[in-house]
């Protein structure tokens, strides 16, 4: 489905290059997409940064159990 997605969305730039070539684009609308995909862009890299933070807090915390646990094998 995803690989579908992505054809779709391609086929839809090409057709939006393509008036865009001939002068046949509505510009406010282009500026209302790039707007749009622009905060999406920026609202995932946040996401993901939170997400690889919270990752990072668990690794850490993961390794001090590791290392307190290899005492016991002392």
């Amino acid at each position: 489905m995803q690989e579908f997605l992505k054809k779709m969305t391609e086929w839809v730039l090409d057709k939006e290059e393509e008036a865009a070539r001939h002068c046949k684009i509505d510009t406010e609308d282009l500026q209302r997409q790039i707007d749009f995909v622009t905060k999406k862009r920026d609202d995932l890299k946040k996401e993901c940064e939170e997400n690889l933070k919270e990752l990072e807090h668990i690794l850490e915390r993961l390794e001090k159990i590791k290392a307190a646990e290899s005492i016991c094998k002392r």
